[in-house]
């Protein structure tokens, strides 16, 4: 891979991580939302005063990490395997639909003082619509990524995705874990907070990714 890929790659995997986390203005914007009661795919919802703010941030993370993973899969066109195209692959795929995902906002939901002509009631409203099969699609897509890369991450010197990134990745199994069973519970259970763990970590992820990437092996592509 040569450095000037190298370089780019990692930069297009950092300006996703970036964007990516910008849910985290949540804290700063008078969203009117609760980080333990509500999901992230609501800051994008209709009718929220910043979902353009939030969608905007989404589509450039989904674009930069699909441009990242072009730019990987091509650099490394002599010496990938298979799992590390699989792993190329499915960084595509999450970004692709992490576009879908901001394309397709949740529906108006329920909350107090808010005024929806047609809504979904609950916790888990979100999940009457589309939105739910494009967040499926990326968040499955990035688990394979994650996984994938952090096989072929000794042979490419990707340290830092080996050690850090693999504690991260289990951070975010965890997260996930808590999400899924809680959905099976009498009770909500935090999931905000799950959702943000899971989320924040991706992108952390992505972070980690993209030092790796920019410290690691660099092959030279042969004429």
């Amino acid at each position: 891979m040569a450095r000037s890929s190298a370089v780019l790659c990692s930069a297009l995997l950092a300006l996703a991580a970036v964007t990516y986390s910008s849910w985290v203005l949540e804290f700063v914007l008078p969203t009117g939302l609760s980080p333990t009661e509500s999901f992230l795919s609501e800051l994008e919802g209709y009718g929220h005063p910043f979902r353009y703010v939030f969608s905007a941030a989404d589509k450039i993370a989904g674009l930069s990490t699909l441009a990242a993973a072009v730019v990987g899969w091509s650099a490394y066109a002599h010496h990938r395997s298979r799992i590390m195209s699989a792993g190329w692959l499915a960084l595509g795929v999450f970004g692709l639909w992490t576009i879908a995902d901001a394309t397709s906002p949740v529906g108006c939901l329920v909350r107090p003082g808010s005024h929806c002509p047609t809504a979904y009631h609950g916790m888990f409203a979100q999940f009457h619509s589309v939105h739910a099969l494009t967040s499926t699609v990326a968040v499955n897509a990035i688990f394979v990524a994650m996984f994938a890369m952090t096989l072929v991450a000794p042979r490419l010197q990707w340290f830092a995705l080996r050690r850090v990134g693999l504690a991260i990745l289990v951070v975010i199994s965890l997260a996930t874990a808590w999400m899924l069973i809680a959905d099976n519970l009498p009770h909500d259970f935090a999931l905000g907070w799950a959702q943000r763990v899971q989320v924040g970590g991706m992108s952390l992820w992505l972070l980690t990714f993209a030092y790796a990437v920019s410290r690691g092996r660099h092959f030279v592509i042969e004429s």
